[in-house]
């Protein structure tokens, strides 16, 4: 089954009109508006109607540390939230959009695979229904609106060098990283050096997708920090009178968009913040939405327990009022053995000491998810060169951690492969009863809070702050960001800032290099490490191998 290419499983499946699926979350017809038989967007009708529900049980889905062998974190979410319909439950997944630089780049789309994927993959992945285009819109617009307010004359006093706005567009262009603008006399603006970001690192994604409607949209824009004036005060987007026109902008893009599986199960797949720069969930109004409209969600957030659930209970719990139940930790023995010292063309040969060399950091992130009081299962993520005994090791160390671990077969099997994972969840959050527990009160200093993470959820040994991020605090402590809570922006290649540090590290201080504020979002981000926000192709991009025939059949997308 498996020798198939993704989007030539895709291509095989039979959809069911949108609006049948619609039906599954009790939506009707008049509540969708269409893009078409297989897309839809849920009007702000439906999304006002489910913050009045109770809410369904919660499933947050993350991984071990991220290696090149790959972990199929999305692909176990769709394939968990199709094998609980196949036991009855009604269950929907929510998950993030994909990004077109990662697909024409190396990483390909964000959709699942195998026969555990949401569709139609190729629309999903490359415009789908525009809500990429229109962040990149609103962001633009901002981005002219500065350079505008200089040319006229600088009402507000900004600095030019100390404008913190970037330009943005949702490709992986190096060349952009740095540039100068404003050049060819005055009548073409003010000279001043600027740089590109990929859109989905924009802070209007993030405040996109942690805003719960319109008037918050609109009031979140307003409050984004733009730059510096000569005096040192804050400038903010209000100030330039822009929050009204990015929020008409952003007015469709904000509607959670309705898709479905392979096996026909609902799909909200809404907003996609990168995770080792932004919060890394898709959109608050889907989960909820989702949450209101079914009895089981299966969300994910990005990259390891590390970063995306540490920032998905951290940010988005905390701003939306989320209560997850259950944490599904996705491993491979193919990750773990990368882990435990194997280099990626050695991955195909049983390796049962590399595994439990590994095993260690799987560890680590079990014991992250168990701080926030949720209950854990491991999913190992089969794959074909698996061997009976790598299985059996990792099984029998969970069993030891009181965590159960489940095999996951959903890439070659769809939702049956997924049925005893199902179980195994079910199970957990039926037992569940405690509180969610924060890491950090927003009431703690911004140097707490950051140490907290670093400790609890890295295993550091502490934290060391450069000068100019001492600078920062205190500016931010003097204006009253504070308060907010932290989204840390940290390599996903290992535990600790320092990427070529796989396993579980141990003796190592986190450096905070920089932070700054993204006021509209809700938080601020304080930088360890050198983290791109524009990626830059690969030698070979996945774009080499994408085609679209006379028919208008496209291939290569993965």
């Amino acid at each position: 089954m498996g020798h198939k290419s993704d989007i030539e499983i895709a291509h095989e499946t039979t959809l069911k009109p949108i609006w049948e699926v619609a039906e599954r979350l009790g939506i009707g017809r008049d509540e969708l508006e269409l893009y078409g038989d297989w897309k839809a967007k849920l009007g702000f009708e439906t999304t006002k109607r489910a913050r009045e529900r109770s809410p369904g049980t919660l499933i947050l889905m993350t991984a071990i540390t991220p290696t090149p062998a790959g972990e199929g974190k999305s692909t176990t979410t769709v394939g968990l939230g199709m094998a609980l319909n196949r036991l009855g439950k009604r269950a929907a997944i929510t998950l993030r959009e994909p990004s077109l630089g990662p697909c024409f780049g190396i990483k390909g789309g964000a959709a699942g695979g195998g026969y555990a994927q949401v569709v139609p993959m190729e629309d999903i992945n490359l415009h789908f229904t525009g809500d990429l285009h229109a962040i990149t819109s609103a962001h633009a617009l901002l981005s002219a609106m500065i350079d505008n307010h200089l040319k006229q004359g600088n009402e507000l006093g900004i600095d030019p060098t100390k404008i913190q706005w970037k330009r943005v567009v949702d490709m992986n262009d190096r060349s952009l990283r740095n540039i100068v603008i404003g050049l060819g006399g005055p009548a073409h603006g003010v000279p001043r050096e600027d740089n590109f970001m990929i859109s989905v690192a924009s802070e209007v994604m993030a405040v996109l997708c942690l805003a719960q409607d319109l008037v918050d949209l609109k009031e979140r824009l307003g409050r984004i920090v733009v730059a510096q004036s000569y005096g040192g005060e804050p400038v903010y987007a209000r100030d330039l009178g822009a929050e009204g026109a990015m929020a008409a902008l952003l007015k469709d893009a904000l509607k959670p968009n309705l898709v479905q599986t392979l096996e026909n199960t609902p799909a909200l797949v809404h907003g996609g913040p990168f995770a080792n720069i932004a919060h890394g969930c898709n959109s608050l109004t889907a989960t909820k939405t989702a949450l209101a409209s079914a009895e089981y969600v299966v969300t994910e957030a990005g990259f390891a327990s590390d970063l995306g659930a540490e920032k998905f209970f951290n940010i988005k719990c905390r701003t939306g009022g989320l209560r997850p139940s259950v944490a599904v930790v996705v491993a491979t023995a193919r990750a773990l053995k990368m882990h435990g010292g194997v280099k990626k063309s050695d991955l195909g040969e049983e390796n049962l000491e590399a595994v439990k060399q590994g095993l260690p950091n799987l560890a680590k992130h079990i014991e992250n998810m168990q701080q926030y009081g949720v209950k854990v299962v491991v999913a190992v993520n089969a794959f074909p060169t698996d061997t009976e005994a790598e299985h059996a090791a990792i099984e029998e160390f969970c069993r030891e951690r009181g965590v159960q671990a489940i095999r996951s077969e959903v890439w070659a099997r769809g939702g049956e492969g997924g049925e005893a994972l199902a179980q195994a969840v079910l199970e957990a959050a039926d037992s569940h009863s405690g509180e969610l527990q924060f890491l950090y009160d927003l009431e703690d200093s911004i140097e707490t809070k950051i140490e907290k993470i670093a400790t609890r959820m890295y295993g550091a040994d502490g934290v060391e702050f450069s000068a100019a991020a001492r600078r920062r605090i205190e500016y931010f402590v003097k204006h009253g960001f504070d308060k907010l809570p932290i989204c840390m922006a940290k390599t996903q290649a290992s535990l600790s800032d320092n990427p070529t540090l796989v396993g579980r590290p141990e003796g190592f201080t986190v450096t905070i290099k920089e932070l700054s504020v993204s006021n509209g979002a809700g938080f601020i981000v304080a930088l360890a490490g050198d983290i791109m926000t524009m990626p830059g192709l690969p030698k070979k991009p996945a774009a080499l191998e994408i085609d679209i025939d006379g028919e208008g059949v496209i291939s290569g997308l993965f």
